[in-house]
């Protein structure tokens, strides 16, 4: 069984018992989490697609971890002008284990 979640402005496709890797959500690290928008959940060849969301259904996790992603590099330049701009963003991430999904 799968199911596709909405969390931080992006869709993930998770399983049970399946580790992910979220924009930053409050809660301290053990805390119980739930995503109630639910945009698909499959089993098989059959999947349920909801309008926007599955009506009822759910997802419930385990926050494991908050941590900083990857170092990014914004590099601006413009030659032969001396212009040069270097930025850098590390994104403040949770990681998350699936226990269930219910429909």
């Amino acid at each position: 069984m799968y199911a596709v979640i909405v969390t931080g402005g992006k869709q993930y496709r998770v399983k049970p018992e399946e580790v992910i890797n979220v924009e930053s959500l409050n809660g301290e690290i053990g805390d119980k989490i739930e995503f109630s928008k639910v945009l698909a959940i499959g089993e098989g060849k059959e999947i349920k697609v909801g309008t926007p969301v599955v009506e009822g259904a759910k997802v419930e996790g385990e926050i494991i971890d908050h941590y900083r992603g990857k170092k990014v590099v914004a590099f601006k330049m413009k030659k032969r002008k001396g212009y040069r701009r270097k930025v850098g963003h590390r994104q403040n991430l949770t990681k998350i284990k699936i226990s269930r999904i219910e429909v």
